[in-house]
């Protein structure tokens, strides 16, 4: 099995995708344009990682009453301090922040709907 990808259902779908694709580097590679709006998202290489819709008639997390440990979106950063700063100047709100033995760097954030967003700056790269 090869994973293909993870899929969310949030409220401000276009907003979503949007900071998604600037913030993140975030590219649209199929997008429906009618409800409920499914948008495939591809990273940096191509790979398709991330899907995002809007479905009322399923439920829809609230992401700031849970831990950002319970469930995160994370992405490889070359400079995750500078990374948060841009972020958080876009609206992410910052959460917490962890320097691992190994000089790893990881911080967490929650984008502007509360999804907790996790920066890596790994010293040994998986």
């Amino acid at each position: 099995m090869i994973f293909e990808h993870f899929a969310l259902n949030v409220t401000d779908i276009g907003q979503v995708v949007d900071w998604y694709c600037k913030n993140l580097g975030l590219t649209i590679v199929s997008e429906q344009k009618a409800a409920p709006f499914m948008t495939f998202l591809a990273d940096g290489t191509g790979r398709v990682v991330l899907e995002l819709y809007s479905r009322d008639d399923a439920a829809k997390r609230n992401f700031e009453a849970e831990h950002p440990l319970t469930f995160h979106v994370a992405f490889v950063s070359a400079d995750a301090q500078k990374d948060k700063e841009r972020l958080v100047a876009q609206g992410a709100t910052f959460f917490e922040e962890v320097h691992k033995p190994d000089g790893s760097h990881l911080i967490m954030l929650r984008d502007p709907w509360g999804m907790p967003l996790q920066l890596c700056q790994r010293t040994e790269k998986f």
